[in-house]
């Protein structure tokens, strides 16, 4: 127990904030097939709940001790999208309410309210202040604190996605790949969202310019938000891909589980007004309003390639400097440091007292212990030398 107290002056201690990065690295098996239980079986890896408003994956079987929750994926479109009024009738569309309820919920948080109280709609350019860029019908990945951290780096989010056809058709040929992106986000990105800093997503063959953004990724939330476009044939999807075989505008999307008997988006792709098709099934946006949010969670899971980005962990500290002068601590409070009222480390009455320093005490202003500081080693201490000791305290 220490006897002597030193205080700390202002100029004893600084604070500093260090990032520290890790990559994370998520292939399409963990999304899809790793831990399927047969060919036509169910992912032991993803988890559905009975409200079926999303699904869970987890990097190993989630009944395991050892699973790991990676993301939640999830679907949603706003009250203002043409998805909502598909057909003119929104009572046909397929868990029709929770979709809406889902893209408010996260519109909510993310975007927050504009002036008048309503809830304002994502935003392709950033601009949250007018009514051009909105983008109505989007896949929300929500990807756990686990892998997040503290916040996804700027500038590091990728993920590329197989589009048009059908997956097992056509998930070995690279021109069907499309890789999107926050480029440039470290030094372009917006700070008005209620949920923090928010960067734009781009695919690799599109230029960054106002309007082209094709979803967004909030850093501190962990949440990127898809335009369902990007699976969508021209005009409507203004933001998809062109089909390498036949080279025409329009591209059919086979959107449902590779794996399921029942195939969903049409291969005869969409008209202009989606809400028709020639071949009545309508390619994405049909099966967006006449599919279950599970559903088009397989669909997206199996287009998966992969995704990756580097999370963020914000190490804030405390150093303290410990200076001990020359006349401070040259004795100890050991018991065993005096034997019969003698200093036992001095040989005659001459000599100077000596201490070796090995523990640093930090005590609150009542003296009660709160820290504690070992040294590698001994140090030794005596009127003829003075140190500094650099304590830090992470948190």
């Amino acid at each position: 127990m220490a006897t002597t107290f030193k205080t700390f002056s202002n100029n004893d201690k600084t604070t500093t904030r260090t990032l520290l990065h890790e990559a994370i690295p998520m292939t399409g098996a963990i999304f899809s097939g790793t831990y399927q239980r047969g060919e036509h079986g169910t992912h032991e890896n993803i988890k559905t709940y009975a409200h079926g408003m999303f699904q869970s994956v987890y990097d190993y079987p989630y009944l395991s001790s050892s699973a790991n929750h990676i993301m939640d994926i999830t679907f949603g479109y706003s009250s203002a999208s043409q998805l909502s009024s598909a057909g003119g009738n929104p009572s046909t569309n397929t868990q029709h309410s929770k979709k809406i309820n889902i893209y408010n919920s996260m519109a909510q948080q993310l975007m927050g309210y504009d002036l008048d109280g309503k809830v304002r709609r994502f935003d392709r350019d950033g601009s949250l202040n007018d009514n051009s860029g909105k983008m109505d019908d989007l896949i929300f990945l929500n990807f756990s604190r686990l892998v997040v951290k503290d916040e996804i780096k700027k500038g590091s989010y990728s993920m590329t996605v197989v589009t048009g056809g059908t997956v097992l058709t056509n998930h070995q040929k690279a021109e069907f790949y499309v890789t999107i992106t926050d480029t440039n986000a470290q030094n372009n990105y917006f700070t008005n969202s209620p949920a923090g800093e928010y960067g734009l997503l781009y695919t690799s063959s599109g230029a960054t310019v106002d309007g082209s953004a094709v979803g967004l990724v909030f850093y501190q939330a962990g949440v990127v938000c898809l335009t369902s476009s990007v699976f969508a044939s021209e005009p409507r999807g203004r933001y998809g891909l062109t089909d390498p075989d036949n080279g025409a505008s329009r591209i059919y999307c086979d959107f449902g589980d590779p794996l399921s008997t029942v195939k969903y988006g049409g291969s005869a792709g969409i008209t202009t007004d989606f809400t028709t098709s020639t071949s009545g099934d309508g390619g994405i946006y049909a099966t967006i309003t006449g599919s279950t949010i599970n559903v088009l969670a397989d669909g997206l899971r199996n287009r998966l390639r992969n995704v990756q980005f580097n999370n963020t962990t914000e190490l804030n500290s405390t150093i303290y400097f410990c200076r001990a002068n020359h006349n401070d601590f040259n004795y100890s409070s050991n018991p065993t440091y005096l034997s019969s009222s003698k200093l036992v480390v001095k040989n005659s009455s001459m000599d100077n007292p000596v201490s070796y320093i090995t523990t640093v005490g930090m005590y609150s202003s009542d003296n009660e212990l709160l820290a504690v500081a070992k040294l590698s080693e001994p140090l030794k201490k005596d009127p003829t030398n003075e140190l500094t000791l650099r304590v830090r305290l992470d948190y």
